[in-house]
């Protein structure tokens, strides 16, 4: 790697704008979006993601693509060509029957194909199975560039790792695995990433080995949260409390602390269908890993409809109810709404005749607006006085900051999800 080394990273969200950035501290690094909104506003020095500090993005934003180092924010083709590396980093999701999405990533192979020059590395970093890369993304690049792969260009995978709202494990921070379509390759690939991973790498001997590696990564995690979410509806059959049965058996050194809750995101909600997906195809059938998707998708009306439960019990009308929920992100102290299971809450308490208020301070109305057709509640001086139900769908700090018991009727109930509050203030939790 040289200080001519030129970069460019297809995709300026959650992902590829931290590590757009972290390259641009040492290298030339153009940001490529199509969004032109997001271009705009990443130009004027504003993340609404939160990832990267404004003041920090200010100060490395370049406009001279001639500059030794710095981000250059572009919608252009022309500020693509001529780099040495294009790194995608597009999102991969799925549709209503849960079947992988790779528009994105072939219209990113199509743009860089466009621009693809000789000796160049195109390093995909999303979420894919096994294969993905060298069985659909190569022959986009070899047909659109008029390439040859593995002698007029190459590629690698290195999956992202990022974590949305996590100011402790940046990208910096996360150990990166690595790959390269020849030995050659994977060394260079893993080399330009060493420039800037102080917490090191992994070079993973082919493609496939690191294309499974990351989606078993979130898989593990679902199937694992699937166990307890599970325990917790059988606990509350008991009368036993999920949290204090998970604190004890927690003292065991070898026991993985999992919590129950709701399963959404980028990740851990969407790999596991996409390994699902080639299996099957493989002539397997999956039972572990759609087991646990079953579950984990469950959680969101099993939360309503435990809520609507208790709301009977203490005499509460159903019908005509007004109920709070409190957030809609996927996750706590994040913007991000993707593929957020809070929407079945809702919407399982609109099959109820439930009047349901939702209230996120982190959230964008207009983003809610458009990806769940719900009109957000962005500030607490907005919320009624009176809720027959309360369910505390997201553990965000600022709801630490509420009153939440002013907020319910005299016959009303509060649900919490994410065993964010004293459990003798709740009248039921997972």
């Amino acid at each position: 790697m040289t200080t001519q080394t030129k970069i460019t990273v297809i995709g300026l969200g959650y992902v590829g704008l931290p590590l757009a950035v972290e390259f641009a501290k040492k290298f030339l690094v153009v940001g490529f979006d199509i969004n032109q909104k997001r271009i705009d506003e990443l130009n004027q020095g504003i993340d609404r993601t939160l990832e990267v500090n404004n003041e920090l993005l200010q100060s490395i934003l370049v406009t001279d693509k001639n500059a030794e180092s710095g981000l250059l924010v572009s919608s252009e083709l022309s500020d693509i060509e001529d780099s040495d590396f294009y790194i995608v980093t597009v999102p991969t999701p799925t549709d209503a029957l849960n079947k992988p999405i790779f528009t994105p990533l072939v219209k990113a192979s199509e743009t860089v194909g466009k621009v693809l020059k000789k000796d160049a590395v195109v390093i995909y970093e999303s979420t894919v199975y096994p294969g993905v890369t060298e069985d659909i993304c190569v022959p986009i690049l070899e047909e659109v560039s008029g390439l040859k792969f593995n002698e007029d260009f190459f590629a690698g995978y290195s999956p992202e790792r990022i974590n949305p709202g996590d100011k402790v494990h940046t990208v910096t921070q996360i150990l990166k695995v690595t790959s390269g379509s020849t030995p050659e390759i994977a060394i260079k690939v893993d080399n330009l990433y060493k420039t800037i991973i102080t917490a090191g790498t992994h070079m993973a001997p082919s493609i496939k080995v690191a294309e499974a590696a990351k989606v078993i990564e979130n898989s593990q995690r679902d199937i694992n949260i699937a166990f307890v979410n599970e325990l917790s509806k059988i606990f509350r059959l008991l009368d036993i409390d999920t949290k204090a049965v998970l604190e004890a058996a927690g003292t065991k050194w070898n026991f993985i602390k999992m919590s129950p809750g709701l399963v959404g995101g980028h990740c851990i909600g969407v790999d596991p269908y996409y390994l699902a997906q080639k299996a099957i195809e493989s002539g397997y059938n999956p039972e572990i890993i759609l087991a646990g998707r079953k579950m984990n998708d469950s959680m969101g009306g099993y939360v309503a409809q435990e809520t609507v439960k208790m709301m009977i019990k203490k005499g509460a009308r159903i019908k005509g109810a007004k109920v709070l929920v409190l957030g809609i992100t996927f996750k706590e102290n994040c913007p991000d709404i993707r593929n957020s299971r809070v929407i079945d809450i809702v919407k399982e308490f609109e099959s109820y005749d439930v009047d349901v208020e939702v209230y996120d301070p982190w959230a964008s109305a207009e983003e809610v607006k458009h990806e769940y057709d719900l009109d957000l509640i962005c500030t607490d001086t907005k919320l009624a006085s009176k809720y027959e139900a309360i369910v505390l769908a997201v553990s965000h700090d600022k709801f630490l900051d509420l009153d939440i018991q002013s907020l319910k009727s005299e016959t009303g109930v509060i649900f919490d999800v994410k065993s964010l509050l004293p459990k003798d203030s709740v009248d039921g939790r997972l």
